[in-house]
């Protein structure tokens, strides 16, 4: 099960073959004792959108453990982080040998619109490939 990412969470809405599922992210420090003394230490609540055909199994409030494929979120890295850094370096370069700095970086974030419209265009294309699943949680003994 290393290649795969779990959250709990709990159902917040069923809509049709969807699933409105809150999760609770936080950090890997976010357990120690020194937590609140420390910048690092965050949790943030996501709302987590599940297709399933079996939506009607869950109920609102249903606590259930939402997974995804670890490549999904290598994936995620690459077309949020990695690929507009390359971008921005290959449009500063090349406008650095047309402009002066303030204008060449000015130009660098400028190239970054098309970039995110391109990436919000083809948002359902990619709503394909970064799909998460979810199964109920194992009752309590």
């Amino acid at each position: 099960m290393a290649d795969i990412i779990e959250h709990q969470g709990i159902v917040e809405n069923i809509d049709g073959n969807h699933l409105s599922v809150r999760i609770v992210q936080t950090s890997a420090c976010a357990a120690c004792g020194a937590r609140g003394h420390c910048a690092a230490a965050d949790t943030k609540e996501k709302l987590i959108e599940v297709t399933t055909p079996k939506a009607s199994d869950y109920q609102v409030g249903q606590q259930v453990m939402v997974y995804g494929a670890l490549s999904m979120g290598m994936k995620a890295v690459w077309w949020a982080f990695l690929l507009p850094l390359l971008v921005l370096m290959v449009a500063l370069v090349v406008l650095l040998s047309i402009w002066s700095e303030p204008a060449a970086a000015i130009g660098s974030l400028v190239w970054l619109i098309p970039y995110y419209y391109i990436v919000w265009f083809n948002r359902r294309r990619m709503s394909r490939k970064f799909s998460f699943s979810v199964r109920p949680m194992p009752a309590p003994r």
